[in-house]
């Protein structure tokens, strides 16, 4: 009997043992079934913020490329016009108004000057004005002449020289080369470029400066362009008409393009419109005299 009693202990125990660590085993599972959910639905959620960051980034891909194809702001720099889309073309252009350079344009740096003092020749000069805008006359030094006009320039000598070296004295300024004063040479020339002119230069001039057409240019397709309030205007001149007399020599203005096309070239509105951006670009990037 106590055998079997024994027995029956023993039995007990084991089966305790048994659901116990049944118990224990299920709930392990169960723990390791819920952080296996957890990380599953962490799992999901990043990839839903990772969708959705996607899309915003689509969107705003999108967004940039609609704005840059309608020409507003897209955090790069916009390509500055030319100009070049209002061309007109006219028989003639108008003739620049006769004035006197020294008296009514602003001198400026690299600006060729000569300076003439009545009865004292050793104190005359042709001088260019430096880079800071300056020019140096003898017994006076350094005196600003970039941002004056040839009178005031004038005044501004007399008084320096009247103040210590001379009794009245009289200077006369003269723009000989203006900065400001310039053409550009395009096209069909020997030696294209930009080039000072004065008051009064002709295109003849203007395009013997330049060293005269090549063997492959046209006569008869010379064009001067020239900005008038704003708009652009082009006229075609005959270099044979005007050295034969048969034409007038025009004058050329400060700013002018002259563009020359080789011979047998169709020249349209739109070869006009192309030469006149190609040659103003050259011109901002071109050294300056």
């Amino acid at each position: 009997m106590l055998k079997i009693y024994g027995q029956l202990a023993r039995n007990q125990k084991f089966y305790t043992e048994s659901l116990i660590n049944y118990a224990v085993m299920s709930a392990k599972l169960q723990i390791a079934s819920n952080l296996d959910v957890s990380r599953r639905a962490a799992r999901h959620r990043r990839s839903v913020v990772l969708m959705a960051f996607m899309c915003l980034l689509t969107v705003a891909c999108q967004g940039s490329r609609t704005t840059s194809s309608t020409g507003l702001h897209t955090g790069s720099i916009q390509p500055q016009a030319t100009g070049t889309g209002d061309l007109t073309m006219v028989s003639a252009l108008a003739q620049p108004k006769q004035s006197s350079t020294s008296s009514n344009v602003k001198i400026a740096q690299n600006d060729l000057l000569k300076i003439d003092v009545f009865q004292v020749d050793d104190l005359d000069r042709t001088v260019r004005v430096d880079s800071a805008g300056m020019i140096s006359m003898p017994l006076v030094g350094q005196v600003r002449a970039e941002g004056s006009t040839g009178p005031e320039l004038e005044k501004s000598l007399e008084r320096k020289y009247g103040a210590k070296y001379l009794q009245s004295p009289e200077i006369t300024v003269f723009v000989e080369e203006s900065y400001g004063q310039r053409v550009t040479m395009d096209g069909e020339f020997n030696k294209p470029g930009i080039y000072p002119i004065s008051s009064n230069t002709t295109l003849l001039q203007a395009v013997a400066q330049a060293g005269g057409l090549t063997r492959l240019a046209d006569e008869q397709k010379v064009y001067v362009y020239r900005q008038n309030a704003g708009a652009n205007q082009v006229a075609n001149y005959s270099i044979a008409d005007i050295r034969n007399g048969k034409k007038a020599n025009p004058e050329l203005r400060g700013g002018d393009v002259v563009v020359s096309f080789t011979s047998g070239s169709k020249v349209a509105m739109n070869n006009l419109r192309q030469a006149l951006g190609l040659a103003v670009s050259a011109s901002r990037v071109a050294t300056p005299f």
